[in-house]
């Protein structure tokens, strides 16, 4: 806020910005809070986020900031607050420091100098000290040197007779494989206190400086073996001179820029940019022993994008590490999705947890409530308005907890009597945000039932990246309160990606405008692809052909269901809700479907209640899928055509139960379909259901409708059909032309029954007349099996004519079978035994004359594709019936519309079919008679009927 504010303004700095006056920042900060809302507000509600946002939390408002300065007093009792002198990421350009989970967010990768300097020693002649930096503007503050106590060290001498001491183990990686001459020996503690000159001329100091020292975070990776030391500028550094009591030269200002009472050139620049000029002074003095640039990670600030500084300041701090091990306990009280993140990411970032450095030197946000005596130094930390207007002196009634208005309010001090004052600081919005488990609530002031019901939070949902953000300040603030984690359940969100794998970027023209996708694809599609592209936690190239694709595959087909049902509802006029059989009185595949239902449902609620939020919608997706293509196609014909009675009730009524179920348990997921889906159907035929989908209860199965056997016998009689239409197809044989018989092989005795049971499944599916069993393949298709000569040589040389014998000899259809369940096959030949995998063996299957076989694993199909006289006469009229209705299509009429229909100019065969099957014909078409010829509104066509011919007109009665 305070950036955008400041970029608004033209505001460089804090100096402009307090010229400028802090209540008017502080006033454009509020409007700017809002300045999107109306934005928001809109694609929150045309996305479908379900919240209230007439209702939501602001942590602007004075009622947050108290429960957040109650939280902070908590801290305070418990000795958790506390003021500090650190090392800590700083940004310049804002003034503040930020806490280890804000520099986490930034870090971009950059190359900055890599150096190693000469450090010459004092009372050692010709010799230096060899030290590495990658922040040459550090140097002038710098005060010691550190090696490693057990690292071995060597003097080399060099071609000029100077010696440079290093660590033996970096040899290689500075002079390659042509190292000096080695001339002493040393250990890292054979080192320590050895003086040194200093580089520049860093003043006068009281404390000793300018001398070897040992320390334990000096590594040989990389680099020399000694590490410069600057304690204003690194913690390590700041820790080293705290034990060795060195001196903290501080020769940079706030503003990132070295202080004017530098005596180098580079006094008043940037430090960045004085890197530089410090190199070049130390190579004309013959210092530098080599440069290059070193790219890697490096953390700039989340509100400014400059690069941060590492910068010894007074703060304030959470004492966190004296609650890591909590953390680490209802860390694991946590369901993390994915799991990996729980030990992993997480887990890691609260091992490595160090205490939260609270304060920030900023205006916007909510002042730390810290006051401190300005005569006794004493501190007092306030936690709520009613203590605030208690201790203050003339505290207003209305008094708001924001700067400036809350600096202006001094506290009596109960040490001395002497007035306080407030702390200039405000907090890490991090930890306002992290106190939204109990400042929504205004909790303990007010809402204590309410608090009690909603903590901890049933699960959240961000970016992978709060691990390090609102994750970790929910967690901490939850175990630093209350010993118990804020929420149960943790679904993490990773990147949405351009099309092309790479982050959006508007500077690549790779950016998605969210509304043009709401606009022509709308919300359903676009929450449909998200939920079912990827898991929530797998990276996503973001393709415009996905939201197509979920238009038509589940969407379209959803709708087109629907559409189907309504249309023959409206045009029977049936009421679906009235003398429906009871199920299990109902046909086969309308039993099938409820049972398929209410596994889906139990397999939605279970995926749901484990977060699997795209499996979930999967199964739905799968089940519309079986929905159309099997159950409405199977029964289509109970709907039109079919005389009233109890089965043609029955399939209305499973069909209406179906698609409302499915409108309920795809609410959550896409909620604008599956509301106008549920009004529709149920709003005109049940005025006391609730008026909305998201007003109704989730379904929940009836297990006494499940049938796991009947799925399990369709599964089967399905495949069964797929092998079917494979042969088929690759006969060339239409599925409209009937064929005389289907012979099925390999089943087992259960599976025989079953294809009986649903033996017109089969017949109407594939258009056979009669279903044959057989052992014996042969008949009518002969299976080779070969060596993959090839492969095989090489592997097994001469003895790959040896498996060619065996195999010819062996039972191919077994041998087939074994190959493609277990994936290899032991084969014995000529007294020995060899492994072939099933890729080292071609099967061939030769169809025998007149049927076309399909093979799968143990089982096979076969179609005999002889075609009697009658069959083709069949399979003509049949052809006529798909003439005539795609006419109807084509002239427009209504599918309910009774016809005339004009036959003429037919080639003999097709006259013959027409004849003999003119009552199917004429059935299944609605046409109510058949005229030599027709008025000139009619709608004609020639058209080709297989091989035969004849004009068709037809024409609306």
């Amino acid at each position: 806020v305070e950036y955008q504010v400041e970029k608004q303004l033209n505001i460089r700095n804090k100096a402009e910005l307090e010229a400028y006056g802090v209540q008017n920042f502080i006033e454009k900060c509020k409007e700017n809070v809002f300045q999107y809302e109306q934005d928001w507000r809109e694609m929150t509600e045309r996305i479908g986020f379900w919240v209230n946002l007439d209702d939501a939390y602001i942590t602007l408002s004075n009622d947050y900031i108290e429960s957040v300065w109650w939280v902070l007093r908590q801290a305070w009792d418990k000795g958790l607050l506390y003021q500090g002198h650190k090392v800590q990421p700083y940004c310049y350009r804002c003034g503040t420091t930020l806490a280890s989970h804000e520099v986490a967010l930034g870090y971009q990768e950059v190359s900055d100098p890599s150096i190693f300097v000469r450090f010459r020693l004092k009372d050692r002649e010709n010799t230096y000290l060899l030290v590495w930096t990658t922040t040459p503007w550090t140097l002038p503050s710098n005060v010691a040197v550190a090696v490693g106590e057990d690292y071995d060290y060597v003097a080399v001498e060099e071609p000029n007779g100077q010696y440079l001491i290093l660590a033996k183990e970096c040899l290689p990686n500075l002079f390659g494989d042509e190292p000096p001459k080695i001339v002493e020996n040393y250990k890292g503690t054979d080192l320590q206190d050895w003086e040194y000159e200093p580089l520049f001329d860093s003043g006068e100091h009281a404390e000793r400086s300018h001398y070897v020292v040992t320390g334990d975070f000096v590594t040989t990776t990389e680099g020399s073996g000694l590490v410069h030391i600057a304690p204003a500028f690194g913690q390590d550094d700041y820790d080293i001179g705290q034990k060795y009591n060195l001196p903290l030269v501080q020769l940079v200002g706030a503003d990132g820029k070295f202080v004017a009472a530098v005596k180098e050139p580079w006094a008043g620049e940037y430090v960045k940019d004085a890197d530089p000029q410090i190199i070049e002074n130390l190579d004309g003095r013959g210092l530098l022993f080599k440069a290059a640039e070193y790219t890697h990670q490096y953390p700039f600030c989340w509100r400014c994008d400059n690069p941060l500084l590492y910068y010894a300041r007074v703060s304030w701090f959470i004492r966190t590490t004296a609650i890591r091990d909590q953390m680490h306990q209802h860390n694991q009280e946590i369901n993390w999705y994915p799991e990996h993140i729980k030990d992993g990411r997480f887990g890691n970032w609260l091992e490595n947890n160090i205490d939260w450095g609270l304060s920030r030197e900023r205006y916007w946000g909510t002042p730390l409530p810290v006051w401190v005596c300005d005569d006794c130094g004493h501190q007092h930390c306030v936690g709520s308005i009613a203590e605030l207007k208690e201790l203050g002196i003339d505290v207003p009634d209305d008094i708001e907890l924001h700067r400036p208005y809350v600096d202006d309010v001094a506290l009596t001090c109960e040490q001395c009597n002497g007035t306080m004052h407030r702390v200039q600081d405000v907090i890490d919005c991090w930890f306002d945000s992290g106190c939204a488990h109990t400042a929504q609530w205004h909790y303990p002031f007010e809402n204590k039932e309410l608090f009690e019901q909603a903590y901890p939070a049933d699960f959240i949902s961000e970016a992978i990246d709060q691990t390090r953000g609102w994750f970790y300040s929910l967690l901490a603030t939850g175990t630093l309160l209350y010993d118990k984690p804020a929420y149960k359940n943790c679904l993490c969100l990773e990147l949405i990606l351009a099309g092309d794998g790479q982050k959006m970027s508007k500077s690549k023209g790779n950016t998605v405008d969210p509304w043009t996708i709401l606009n022509e694809q709308g919300a359903d599609a676009l929450r449909w692809y998200m939920f079912t592209a990827t898991t929530p936690w797998t990276p996503r190239a973001f393709k415009i052909d996905g939201i197509d694709e979920a238009l038509k595959k589940f969407m379209g087909t959803l709708q087109n269901v629907y559409s189907f049902f309504v249309m023959y509802a409206n045009l029977e006029g049936v009421d679906v809700l009235k003398d429906a059989p009871p199920i299990a009185e109902r046909a086969v595949v309308d039993r099938w479907i409820m049972s398929r239902l209410h596994t889906l449902i139990d397999n939605v609620r279970d995926e749901m209640e484990n977060y699997h939020l795209t499996n979930a919608p999967r199964a739905i997706e799968a089940f519309v899928d079986d929905l159309s293509n099997w159950y409405v196609r199977r029964t289509r014909d109970r709907f039109w055509g079919a005389e009233a009675g109890p089965d043609k009730q029955a399939a209305y009524a499973t069909l209406y139960e179906v698609l409302v179920t499915v409108a309920k348990l795809a609410a959550p997921f896409v909620p604008f379909l599956s509301d106008e889906l549920y009004r529709n159907l149920v709003g005109s035929l049940d005025t006391d259901a609730p008026l909305s989908v998201h007003l109704a209860g989730y379904p929940v199965a009836d297990t006494s409708l499940k049938d796991a056997q009947l799925e399990s016998d369709m599964a089967f009689i399905r495949d069964v059909i797929r092998m079917g239409h494979a042969a088929r197809n690759r006969s060339g044989i239409k599925t409209r032309q009937p064929l005389a018989e289907i012979t099925l092989g390999g089943l087992s005795d259960a599976e025989k029954a079953t294809v009986n049971r649903l033996a017109e499944l089969v017949h109407d599916e594939l258009n056979v007349k009669e279903i044959t069993f057989t052992e014996d393949m042969d008949a009518f298709a002969q299976v080779t099996l070969k060596p993959n000569f090839r492969v095989l040589g090489p592997k097994y040389g001469k003895g790959v004519q040896a498996i060619a014998k065996a195999l010819a000899t062996a039972d191919a259809m077994q041998t087939k079978t074994e190959l493609e369940t277990a994936g290899s096959l032991q084969v014995e030949a000529a007294g020995e035994i060899y492994t072939v995998d099933a890729s080292e063996i071609d099967v061939q299957t030769q169809n025998r004359e007149g049927f076309f076989v399909e093979v799968d694993a143990r089982k096979f199909v076969a179609l005999s594709t002889e075609l009697t006289h009658g069959l083709v006469l069949e399979g003509l009229a049949r052809e006529f019936v798909n003439k005539i209705q795609n006419m109807r299509k084509e002239a427009d009429f209504n599918v309910s519309d009774r016809i005339k229909l004009s036959l003429t100019d037919a080639s003999p065969l097709a006259d013959e079919a027409f004849r003999v099957h003119q009552a199917y014909i004429l059935r299944e078409t609605l046409t109510i008679e058949v005229a030599d010829a027709l008025s000139e509104k009619a709608f004609t066509v020639a058209q080709k009927l297989n091989d035969e011919s004849a004009t068709l007109s037809v024409e609306q009665v």
